[in-house]
């Protein structure tokens, strides 16, 4: 087994590559978070579990090298353990259906035969290894539950009109599940990366906090006093990466 700690993992989440491009690693785990997410809706997963998987899939290529295994089984085990981790437990059978269906969208569900049964190995195996790598640290601290408190301190500070003309809510949680497509969950804080989507989301839209200009220090500062404004820089530029290559991957 090679240990490593890839680029990505110290210098960003989608380390650059040539011409500024997104290094080819983070393409990929672009793609495979995506299949996470998407396989997760499926099998029914709430957002936190969703995390859980795409935050474990992480942090396991960052200790080792993406040639070292298929990605993608380490995603499939990454469900199976979130499921485990956040108490939504999912059936292996149920998530190699909903895989074999998301790359085979026309196929019928497994038979029960060999093949299915040296997929289920893998999974579970693969779940054994992953837990060795990351030295069974697989719980972790999520931005939701301080992205649901924002949104109601600064509802309240906004007037009611702003708040119900533009869909900050519906943008910040969107923002919030797209960072999981890169290693923000590893870079930074929990408290600093709700702030960040919220801070984002509003400037999206235009919408300023009241009386902020008379205020002893900004709204975002209110939230978290260690915040400040090039940890948010780093995270926003992060999402504006991720989004990039949204639109440049099929």
């Amino acid at each position: 087994m090679e240990t490593v700690r890839p680029e990505s993992c110290e210098g960003g989440a989608v380390a650059p590559g040539a011409q500024g491009r997104p290094a080819p690693e983070a393409r990929v785990h672009f793609r495979v978070t995506r299949f996470i997410m998407e396989a997760g809706v499926k099998l029914g997963m709430q957002s936190i579990p969703i995390a859980t998987a795409c935050t474990i899939y992480h942090k396991f290529f960052c200790e080792i090298n993406l040639d070292a295994y298929d990605p993608y089984l380490i995603a499939m085990s990454s469900i199976y353990l979130a499921g485990k981790v956040e108490e939504q437990h999912l059936r292996t059978r149920d998530i190699i259906n909903v895989s074999n269906r998301y790359f085979n969208p026309s196929s019928e569900p497994l038979e029960l035969d060999s093949r299915f049964w040296e997929l289920r190995d893998s999974i579970v195996q693969c779940e054994l290894l992953m837990l060795r790598v990351l030295r069974f640290q697989v719980s972790f601290q999520h931005p939701h539950k301080y992205l649901l408190h924002y949104l109601i301190s600064l509802k309240n500070w906004l007037n009611r009109y702003s708040w119900q003309r533009t869909p900050i809510s519906v943008t910040a949680w969107a923002l919030l599940r797209d960072s999981y497509h890169g290693g923000l969950c590893l870079r930074f804080r929990a408290q600093h990366l709700a702030v960040a989507v919220l801070y984002l989301a509003l400037q999206v839209y235009g919408v300023e906090v009241p009386a902020e200009s008379e205020a002893e220090k900004p709204w975002w500062q209110v939230f978290s006093d260690d915040l400040t404004k090039p940890i948010i820089d780093n995270i926003v530029s992060d999402l504006i990466q991720i989004y990039t290559m949204d639109t440049e991957i099929p």
